[in-house]
């Protein structure tokens, strides 16, 4: 305590009325409020109370309530980490929280995006160059942002490295064992003509789930072919439901990587995912495949290319049956989902540890890649050194996938270390916008911005799994949120998407036709999809 004669000595040297402030009295209470509350409990100063507290606070473990752009400046002022200040209150004007979004890691983001589009940076670099951009300018220590990077890498690996992987090998075998032509073949013929395009978008949606897009496509364009050769309709009639069915199988349903790699993030369950991706996926189908394919035949006659037209009929009877091939593509997808349902449905809980065991989602690829192996693989003729050569070729686009998307991880880290998760969060509370609004704008800009859905994902998935309400949101909720980064990611297709240059040169379309079509079908799908998970939302 000070003296009367140092208080004296004070006001003379600085006039009165005059406030003398205790740091040391300030800190004892500070210690005695959080040994009260516990270790689960952050302490938290509100600025507006006394801005010259400031200084005090930095070694006191705490952080800072700021509501005001004033406020906010002070902290610049007196260089506070950017992860210890709390942005709360409402009437932010759109400056101010750009202001904070500017200062926190903006520039980093922006970075990023330069550096895909301008500069033609390879994805993984430019995020993780962002990612560290961030840091820095968030004033991290250099130890917490090798942290971040060294976390964001580890953790979102381990959740998804093996799926990847396993996932890649499963197509592998479908694809080269022709059970997707068989899926694709069985469903046309039991369709009819009259209803092919229903039956090419359903093979489509399932064929994407465990075969990469491009390979899905490469393998079932010729049947869509085949049926406007023989039907003389315009080739959008059908390619236009396939693709439709591949771009929502791709993005909303595991065990496609992009979905898997959002819910990891998330830390949501698979099967939920599965589940609320089948019904925004569904939909979704319906609307861009043959609801929009049967505009784009009537209105675009395009025929089938010339290199098709001698193209001998698939030969049925080399393929493998139907019901083995739906059997072994629903393995992995049941397991998953009996799962999730072991918690809620009363009949399965003497079971619950046996399908939790099953149902985890490495577990159940894995099985279905051994009896894919061995049905579709050995018991079709292919010995074992041609499986190993096929599964070894599967695992080699995977490397690219899984670096990206850990990439992905540390920019979540990055994020989440720097305390621009919460500015972020808070921004959007303010906003008061559904989470689930925000993840779908979020993914929608990157993709348009980036053209890679993988990077909309990631990015969208980071950003999204940093804000700090994510721990209190249900399953269900997260689900619907994984669908909407879906939709966000799929949509817009344009110029910077190797997918639109895939089916311009595939098909035979320009530029123009591309853009009337397979752009308002990729829009429809992320769209479609992203507005039945809202909906879903409400409800959860």
């Amino acid at each position: 305590m000070l003296s009367t004669e140092k208080i004296i000595e004070i006001a003379d040297q600085h006039s009165t009325p005059l406030y003398i402030l205790d740091k040391e009295a300030l800190e004892n209470r500070i210690n005695e409020i959080k040994a009260i509350l516990g270790e689960g409990v952050t302490l938290c100063y509100a600025m507006k109370a006394n801005p010259f507290f400031v200084d005090a606070f930095k070694h006191l473990n705490t952080k800072y309530e700021v509501c005001s752009p004033g406020e906010f400046a002070i902290c610049e002022r007196e260089k506070v980490n950017m992860k210890d200040i709390v942005l709360s209150g409402v009437n932010k004007e759109k400056a101010d929280i750009c202001h904070v979004l500017n200062d926190c890691g903006g520039v980093g983001m922006i970075l990023l995006l330069v550096l895909i589009i301008k500069f033609k940076i390879h994805a993984m670099l430019s995020i993780l160059i962002g990612a560290i951009t961030i840091g820095l300018i968030a004033g991290m220590p250099f130890s917490q942002i090798v942290t971040a990077v060294n976390d964001g890498i580890g953790n979102t690996l381990k959740g998804i490295a093996l799926l990847v992987g396993l996932g890649s090998m499963f197509g592998a075998i479908l694809e080269t064992s022709g059970g997707a032509q068989t899926l694709a073949v069985t469903m046309v013929n039991r369709f009819g003509d009259k209803k092919a395009a229903w039956a090419l978008g359903i093979t489509g949606l399932v064929i994407a789930m465990p075969v990469f897009f491009d390979a899905g496509l490469i393998i079932l364009i010729p049947l869509a072919f085949s049926l406007a050769k023989r039907t003389k309709r315009s080739t959008l009639y059908y390619v236009i439901p396939l693709l439709a069915g591949l771009a929502v199988g791709h993005a909303f349903i595991p065990p496609t990587p992009g979905p898997v790699l959002v819910a990891t993030m998330l830390g949501v369950d698979l099967g939920w995912v599965i589940l609320i991706g089948i019904a925004c996926g569904t939909v979704a189908m319906i609307v861009a495949g043959p609801v929009w394919g049967s505009i784009c035949g009537k209105k675009y006659m395009v025929e089938v290319p010339e290199h098709i037209q001698q193209q001998e009929d698939i030969d049925e009877s080399k393929l493998p049956s139907f019901g083995l091939v739906v059997t072994i593509i629903l393995i992995p997808l049941v397991l998953i989902i009996l799962d999730s349902l072991a918690g809620v449905v009363g009949f399965l809980t003497p079971v619950a540890g046996i399908l939790g065991f099953l149902g985890e989602p490495f577990v159940a690829l894995l099985i279905a890649t051994l009896v894919a192996m061995y049905f579709l693989g050995t018991r079709h003729g292919y010995t074992l050194a041609e499986l190993e050569k096929i599964l070894t070729k599967s695992l080699e686009p995977t490397g690219l996938i899984l670096l990206v998307t850990a990439c992905g991880g540390v920019l979540r880290y990055m994020l989440q270390y720097s305390g621009l998760g919460d500015v972020i969060g808070n921004a959007v509370s303010s906003a008061a916008l559904p989470l689930v609004v925000v993840a779908f704008i979020v993914a929608a800009l990157v993709r348009i911005c980036v053209g890679s859905s993988t990077v909309a994902m990631t990015m969208a998935a980071g950003i999204i799994a940093a804000m700090p309400e994510i721990a209190t949101l249900s399953p269900l909720y997260l689900a619907c949120i994984t669908a909407a980064v879906a939709g966000g990611a799929t949509v817009c297709s344009h110029f910077n998407d190797s997918g639109f240059w895939l089916v311009r040169s595939l098909v035979g379309l320009d530029e123009k036709t591309t853009l009337k079509t397979w752009t308002i079908m990729e829009t429809l799908v992320g769209g479609t999809g992203f507005l039945v998970a809202l909906l879903i939302s409400f409800f959860v």
